[in-house]
């Protein structure tokens, strides 16, 4: 049986529903990161596992146990929050120690436990500190520390990287997947980032509007996405649309020709098998899929040039100057702004929504 189970979830405030039928499993030791835009339910569903929420119907399971009726402290779960939550007067050791003193652990215990999560996460030299005494960084570290100590069934993390700048998201990040390597605990991680998603997560469960849009490994929703809003909302720069319709389908190869935005192309994968000949369509081209080639068939004019660097990201628009896109590369290439460019792409890479 799996570790968390979600059986028909649902929660409303008031006549406001904000999570709709959820069904989930997460195995025993995965790292799954729940991952969607500002108001899509994702930390409610966090909040709901975690017994902060009450379910308005369905059910949680934890460890074979329902959790329902449970209150937060018997459930098994740790959660780090996006604000560090600490104890301003308590040094960072009786910050960690706090909830195993609840429990009535003796001081030789509690001591191990504390002395133990601090060398997984290299902060001994800390222990003595109050949190006004700590970077962002640090603090964060005492946060999960304090989560650690609890030996969960379930570490939950909610946008815990939120409050810290570029440099310390990035080092906070790769802490965390060493961390989960190291304890093999299983983990649910909420983020609106899908960098982070895609670089923590064994699984991603993408939501818009409280539902389930996806749920898969990072490269299969990033490869194979089962809507436009997956294959947008994983990718950076995001994946290029461009408006048209199906000109013949091909239904046993579950293929179409596309025409639009004068592009012609035939045999693409149709992610929608119910879209028929006629039917307006949006082809799906990742900016990393591009080729300049002067025998393609995406004409744009260069609006933006963006240059991070490793990468280089070109702002255009097509010819019918109706369609914003993006073309990245990693070339060093003399392109100047107002510069018509002609594209082409691998059409096994493209897709039709």
């Amino acid at each position: 049986m799996a570790q968390v189970e979600l059986r028909n979830v649902n929660k409303s405030f008031g006549k406001t529903e904000v999570i709709h039928n959820v069904d989930l499993e997460i195995e025993k030791g995965e790292f799954v990161v729940f991952v969607g835009p500002s108001g899509c339910g994702k930390s409610t569903l966090l909040r709901l596992i975690a017994g902060l929420e009450t379910l308005s119907s369905g059910e949680i399971i934890i460890a074979d146990m329902p959790v329902k009726d449970l209150p937060p402290s018997k459930r098994g779960i740790a959660m780090v929050f996006q604000s560090y939550a600490l104890y301003p007067h308590m040094t960072v050791f009786n910050n960690m120690a706090f909830s195993l003193n609840l429990q009535g652990m003796t001081k030789n215990e509690i001591k191990d436990r504390v002395d133990s999560a601090a060398k997984i996460l290299q902060m001994e030299h800390l222990l003595e500190r109050r949190p006004a005494a700590l970077s962002g960084g640090q603090r964060q570290r005492v946060a999960i520390g304090r989560a650690i100590v609890r030996n969960p069934e379930v570490f939950l993390f909610d946008e815990p990287l939120s409050n810290l700048d570029a440099a310390l998201r990035h080092d906070t990040r790769v802490e965390i997947a060493k961390l989960h390597n190291q304890l093999g605990a299983t983990t649910i991680y909420v983020t609106h980032d899908q960098v982070e998603a895609m670089t923590l997560a064994d699984k991603i469960v993408v939501l818009k509007d409280g539902e389930v849009m996806q749920v898969g490994s990072p490269m299969d929703l990033f490869n194979y996405p089962a809507n436009e809003f997956v294959a947008s909302f994983l990718g950076s720069p995001k994946m290029n649309f461009f408006d048209g319709i199906i000109v013949a389908k091909n239904g046993s190869a579950g293929t179409a020709d596309f025409k639009g935005e004068g592009i012609e192309i035939k045999n693409i994968k149709l992610v929608s098998q119910k879209k028929e000949k006629s039917e307006t369509v949006r082809l799906g081209v990742r900016p990393q899929h591009l080729k300049i080639d002067p025998k393609g068939i995406i004409n744009g004019k260069i609006m933006l040039i963006e240059k991070l660097g490793v990468e280089t990201i070109v702002e255009l628009i097509t010819k019918t100057e109706k369609t914003p896109f993006r073309f990245a590369t990693q070339e060093m290439l003399d392109l100047t702004i107002g510069q018509e460019v002609t594209f082409s792409f691998d059409s096994s890479k493209v897709k039709l929504f």
